[in-house]
């Protein structure tokens, strides 16, 4: 959408009000239910981070829900139909309260706020309650909050039940909140150690012979998990936690016969067990320990599919049970890019498996 001036700027428009805008007579109807509100900003500081480069950011709300945003010094003027408005303020204001908790803003964080704007839950982004904190997890690299609905259930259950089943498709940060969650909870020290997991299955193709030990064997399926461990602290915190034991990544097989007690243990790719594995895995909790389980139900890769798989089975018989939660995402919730949620769609559109994350 191209930008243009306002010819029905009311400057008596009071700040966060949504006021209705006549149309002139003949106009269509959709002109008919224009609405203005003026949104006013008290840290002038903060607004160059809030328009972006060249107003990219205020473009970039202009055009996913269809408004016209006049920038008037720490003053910021919305027009458009009263849906979208009231979308485009409560968008906006998001967006300067992440900026005023020193947290970052990107294309992706502004999309899922839009995203998020039909939610009665948006200030949920920054607090779900004036009177209870706001709801992040703060890591050594970064501050990381929900960017779906799904997200804002799933960091309350990460800090509320003991194992926790997270399930959907690629890209709606199952692992990487997990992590997050784990990086914190190790960092803050109640837990003493981070275990992550996942299970060394070929995703639709065979790789052959691998060289080297069994760490050099089993590092290229744990690829995704060191990225995201980078991701919430210094690689060399990484490094030196991995050598000194506090942070461990293996195969699930490593897991037989062990009781992972003061720890955040965390399974990835859980869809591609089998039902002994994850009942292994599972009873290999530990006192003042917490489990998360991801993986995403139309992904599986191991022979015989879906009736073998290990996840399925578990969500079914203990997704009732004390102590567990269960937090299943969509494709409304992929934060990736824009594009793979459509992706997604389209796949499960189909009723087929889908493509591997």
């Amino acid at each position: 959408m191209s930008r243009r001036p306002s010819s029905t700027i009311d400057p008596a428009v009071l700040p966060g009000a949504i006021h209705s805008v006549s149309g002139a007579a003949g106009a269509p109807d959709d002109d008919a239910n224009r609405a203005q509100a003026e949104v006013s900003f008290e840290n002038q500081s903060l607004l160059g981070a809030l328009f972006g480069q060249f107003d990219a950011n205020l473009v970039q709300v202009e055009n996913r829900l269809g408004v016209y945003i006049h920038a008037r010094g720490d003053k910021i003027l919305i027009e458009g139909t009263e849906d979208a408005v009231a979308r485009a303020r409560d968008t906006l204001t998001t967006m300067y309260d992440q900026l005023a908790l020193g947290q970052d803003l990107d294309a992706g964080a502004i999309e899922a706020l839009i995203s998020m704007s039909n939610e009665p839950t948006l200030n949920g982004i920054v607090s779900a309650d004036k009177n209870e904190p706001p709801i992040m997890i703060r890591t050594r690299r970064k501050t990381i909050v929900p960017r779906s609905p799904a997200q804002t259930t799933y960091m309350r259950s990460l800090v509320r039940d003991d194992i926790i089943f997270a399930l959907g498709p690629a890209g709606t940060g199952k692992t990487y909140i997990a992590v997050a969650q784990a990086v914190s909870q190790l960092i803050s020290g109640s837990v003493q150690r981070l275990i992550l997991s996942r299970p060394a299955v070929e995703a639709g193709e065979k790789l052959g012979f691998l060289p080297g030990d069994m760490k050099d064997k089993v590092d290229p399926y744990l690829r995704p998990l060191y990225d995201a461990l980078n991701d919430c602290m210094p690689p060399e915190q990484v490094e030196r936690r991995i050598a000194s034991g506090e942070i461990e990544i293996a195969p699930i097989a490593f897991m037989r016969g062990r009781t992972l007690a003061d720890a955040f243990v965390i399974l990835d790719e859980a869809q591609n067990t089998t039902r002994e594995q994850m009942k292994m895995f599972l009873t290999r909790f530990g006192q003042n320990s917490r489990m998360v389980v991801c993986g995403d139900p139309r992904q599986v890769d191991i022979p015989g599919g879906d009736r073998m798989s290990g996840l399925a089975d578990a969500v079914d018989k203990l997704e009732h049970t004390e102590g567990f939660g269960t937090i299943r995402f969509t494709a409304k919730d992929v934060v990736r890019h824009p594009i793979v949620g459509r992706i997604v769609e389209a796949y499960e559109g189909e009723g087929g498996a889908g493509c591997p994350s």
